[in-house]
């Protein structure tokens, strides 16, 4: 038997964790540097245990899906 998302500990507890490997993905996805995207938002969804991190890029907006306790991205989608 797993234990539960409430039991496990979180890879990304913090913003400060999530934001770096949404830029690490931005980064492979698009092949930009790092001084070229800003963070626009952030977002931690409670109930699923996903962290939403929205970045700009080149005229671009995309948002970065995360699974907080396995530390890693889940979806990227550019709006």
């Amino acid at each position: 038997m797993s234990p539960g998302i409430g039991l496990m500990k979180r890879r990304l507890p913090t913003e400060k964790e999530a934001i770096p490997l949404a830029v690490s993905g931005i980064i492979k996805k698009y092949n930009v540097t790092e001084d070229q995207i800003k963070t626009l938002e952030t977002k931690y969804d409670n109930e699923s245990g996903d962290w939403y991190v929205a970045l700009g890029f080149n005229e671009k907006k995309a948002i970065v899906k995360m699974d907080s306790v396995l530390g890693t991205i889940t979806e990227i989608n550019e709006i």
